[in-house]
């Protein structure tokens, strides 16, 4: 057969006929395969290598930066004296936090950002203004570089951190908590840095003035036994700002909101710094006037915010509650804080650590599940609701059995705390007789005393007397009120006697009929009718 002919297997067009089966032994070359290519910022291991990487870098700038402005002793001294108010403040926000806990990386990005990138930032943007100010020959160029150039750069430099968050981790961005959370992870972390080099430069400017440990004494009173909320009070603005972002759908407040955040944190920051410049009276003032009310409507504010929330998980659970999802002592033992822990104490003391474990995770979900619920209600949440929701409910679902048993006790408890059953109030009777048997008074009872050999619970009591129960006379100078008094004056009147209680008197004692009564006599039965005739 010549070569130039076809093959008689193919068909007139040369392609070959699709096989029924694929043919086993057949593999295709390597070289042959296809691989498809990917985009190499697409992957989150990529992505945190390179973040951590950053993060590595400007930690090592700031060491070298600080060293070489307060020597290697100043800056082990100021080391050691900064970190002292770090865990106190980081437990206040952390508290905060107990409803949804962030997750860890984004906290210990946030800390690491503030101590790290930020500070960075602001050490070299803050010195190359302030000498271009003084360069220029503008008076007061190192105060006004304090209240005007420090605040916007620091304020800037912090408020990064919660917007690549508020970007790129929008599903743990849920509202004004959260921004608060993230601000004061930030501030906290750039205080922590900025407090070395403060205290580091004190021991340094002390020795070489020659008054001691005067100067280090001082400037760690100033900023870290009287301010060390100062700079996550300054940031908490901005992440107030972007906690109303999250919770909006009008876009003009979405802008607007973090814009005017960032704005205030930067007013607050300035009028603190140039307090310094107005003499120890004008700090008193700026400190006592303005700062420390602003602190406390920030904290109420956190804490308002936080009861909206678990008033939000008690709203929105239920309905999984009536779809079986969950059970229907769930959303009532999550809408509190403390039978939240009630739950999570009970279950690692029952299951021990596995089961405490288990539950801090159903409750994670459960509010979880709560918050996703209200965005979608509010129009935040796209077309990722039911595949997010689903996932949620996947993870209640695995864990319902081992939490059942303790969210049910801890659920009838506080069911019962809050709806206690009605006790009966014991009104007095005849003399000699006692409370029923197993009678307690409810709480807070202060009424007359038992009748018979139960003494009164305040001097004045009344005594039981014939016929019926006196009411309580308060003692003088007391100002005692009977918590139910009578509406009728109180008038003795001869009544028969009677048992008051369900139960018989173990020892009834026989009464003695009055002389003139006469027993009346028993009725005669009637005859008996005759049997009557039926015709047939």
């Amino acid at each position: 057969m010549s070569s130039t002919q076809p093959d008689a297997s193919l068909p007139a067009d040369g392609i070959p006929p699709r096989q029924a089966e694929p043919n086993p032994d057949f593999q295709l070359p390597r070289r042959l395969r296809y691989r498809p290519r990917r985009n190499p910022f697409e992957s989150s291991a990529l992505r945190i290598s390179l973040l951590t990487l950053l993060l590595l870098l400007c930690g090592g700038g700031i060491l070298w930066k600080v060293e070489g402005q307060t020597g290697a002793s100043g800056m082990a001294i100021g080391m050691s004296l900064a970190v002292l108010p770090v865990p106190l403040v980081l437990a206040a926000f952390y508290w905060l936090d107990r409803v949804e806990p962030k997750p860890l990386r984004n906290l210990l990005f946030c800390f690491a950002w503030g101590s790290c990138a930020a500070t960075l930032v602001a050490i070299f943007a803050n010195t190359w203004a302030t000498d271009l100010l003084i360069s220029h020959q503008i008076s007061g160029g190192q105060t006004l570089g304090a209240s005007l150039v420090a605040p916007l750069v620091e304020e800037s430099a912090k408020g990064s951190a919660i917007l690549l968050l508020f970007f790129f981790r929008r599903r743990d961005f849920s509202g004004i908590v959260d921004g608060l959370v993230y601000a004061g992870f930030t501030a906290t972390g750039f205080a922590f840095t900025e407090n070395i080099l403060y205290l580091g430069r004190s021991v340094l400017d002390g020795r070489s003035e020659g008054v001691g440990i005067e100067v280090t004494v001082v400037t760690f009173i100033m900023r870290e036994v009287m301010s060390p909320f100062a700079h996550p009070l300054f940031t908490s603005m901005t992440g107030v700002g972007f906690g109303v972002a999250a919770m909006t759908r009008r876009r003009w407040l979405k802008v607007l909101a973090p814009i005017g955040g960032w704005t205030v944190a930067m007013f607050m920051h300035g009028s603190w710094n140039a307090s310094s410049s107005l003499g120890g009276l004008g700090f008193i003032g700026v400190y006592f006037l303005f700062m420390m009310p602003v602190f406390g409507l920030m904290v109420w504010l956190a804490v308002w915010s936080r009861r909206n929330e678990l008033r939000t998980v008690g709203r929105q659970l239920p309905v999984y509650a009536g779809a079986g999802w969950i059970s229907a002592p769930v959303p009532l033992v999550l809408s509190s804080m403390r039978t939240r822990k009630q739950a999570r104490d009970l279950a690692r003391f029952t299951l021990g650590p596995e089961g405490g474990r288990t539950m801090r995770e159903y409750l994670g979900f459960a509010t979880s599940l709560a918050f996703l619920r209200q965005r979608a209600e509010r129009g935040l949440v796209g077309a990722e609701f039911p595949e997010r929701e689903q996932e949620l409910l996947h993870h209640l679902w695995e864990r319902r059995e081992q939490v059942s048993d303790t969210l049910a006790r801890v659920g009838e408890q506080e069911w019962q705390r809050l709806r206690p059953p009605p006790a009966p109030v014991y009104r007095g009777g005849p003399p000699g007789y006692g409370p029923p048997p197993g009678y307690s008074p409810p709480a807070g009872y202060r009424g007359g005393p038992y009748p018979g050999p139960y003494p009164g619970p305040y001097p004045g009591a009344a005594q039981p007397v014939p016929g019926g129960y006196l009411p309580a006379q308060p003692a003088p100078g007391t100002g005692y009120q009977p918590p139910y008094p009578s509406p009728h004056p109180y008038q003795p009147q001869p009544q028969p006697h009677h048992q008051p209680y369900l139960q018989p008197h173990p020892h009834p004692q026989p009464q003695p009929a009055p002389p003139s009564y006469v027993a009346p006599a028993a009725p005669e039965p009637p005859p008996p009718s005759p049997p009557q005739q039926h015709h047939h």
